[in-house]
């Protein structure tokens, strides 16, 4: 759980690559002994035992060079022990719909899929066309005036746009509706159609036609989709990452400083949920952010898989 109140963010780390000296076997067993250290008697035995074995195997190798590769690729997965203090958490969003507007909350549960306070998830809601693809507010800046809330329950949404009257979304009964199939980002996920009276509110509001958008639902508790090809660079990237409906990421943070430092230099000046971010943070200087290799808020630690190119 991460609450705005009690919670301080920490991080530690740089992306910045090692020098070329860093690479050679001599510094292996530096490595090495740190990695023995870490999964000692309390850790991982059956690491430790793998680990004495490559040292075995190494020492009749000519540089251990493989050895380095598989020490270091085991540090740079683990969560380090030692934190600093960066900052502190001044907001926490959640953006049910995709390109709709933001809720903001003082406390919410981290999910593979990202944040989430009982049915209110991030990004599993998007508003699709009739051929099953997704628009966004790229294409439909009014989509950004879609604003949604949710009840005391966290079960039942309600929809509110400029001209329109309200609308309810029952959330709790969409995970009964037999599923269908939608696209992000060209890549196929599984949906809910959540009916024909949101539709029509929908495509009223966006079009003024009585059709052609619909409103969709991501049923799942885990990510389905492939990173996207584009991502393919950020080597940290897993499919695991990808969220229910999101971009990239399932979850993103931003710094204050970061906005205060691109308003400075724009004539129309944003504010930070204009980024979409889940989490915003005081305290670093501008981007600092983006060389965090591990966040941790409360207790849930977070790795920087890649950079927001908001």
């Amino acid at each position: 759980m991460c609450s705005i109140q009690q919670c301080f963010v920490t991080g530690t780390g740089d992306n910045t690559p090692l020098p070329a000296k860093h690479y050679v076997a001599k510094d292996s067993p530096e490595m090495m002994s740190k990695l023995l250290d870490e999964s000692g008697s309390g850790g991982d035995k059956t690491i430790r035992n793998v680990i004495l074995a490559a040292v075995g195997v190494s020492v009749a190798a000519v540089t251990g060079y493989g050895v380095y590769k598989l020490v270091r690729q085991y540090l740079e997965n683990t969560p380090p022990k030692q934190w600093r203090r960066v900052g502190e958490l001044t907001d926490l969003h959640v953006y049910p719909i995709k390109s709709c507007g933001a809720i903001r909350l003082t406390q919410m549960d981290c999910s593979t899929i990202g944040p989430k306070l009982g049915l209110l998830r991030d990004r599993i809601f998007m508003v699709i066309q009739t051929d099953g693809t997704f628009i966004t507010g790229r294409s439909h800046p009014k989509l950004v005036l879609v604003q949604p809330r949710f009840d005391d329950q966290y079960e039942t949404m309600t929809l509110s746009a400029p001209g329109m009257m309200d609308i309810a979304v029952d959330v709790k009964r969409l995970f009964t509706v037999e599923p269908v199939k939608a696209s992000v980002w060209g890549q196929t996920v599984t949906a809910v159609d959540c009916g024909e009276e949101l539709a029509r509110w929908l495509s009223r509001f966006l079009l003024s036609e009585d059709f052609g958008l619909r409103l969709v639902f991501y049923p799942l508790a885990h990510p389905t989709r492939p990173v996207r090809e584009k991502n393919l660079i950020h080597i940290n990237l897993t499919p695991r990452d990808s969220g229910a409906l999101h971009d990239a990421t399932s979850f993103m943070l931003v710094s204050e400083a970061s906005v205060a430092d691109v308003n400075a230099r724009v004539d129309k000046p944003c504010s930070a949920v204009q980024y979409r971010p889940n989490f915003v943070v005081k305290g670093p200087g501008a981007f600092e952010e983006d060389d965090w290799k591990w966040i941790k808020i409360g207790e849930t630690v977070y790795r920087n898989v890649k950079a927001c190119t908001r």
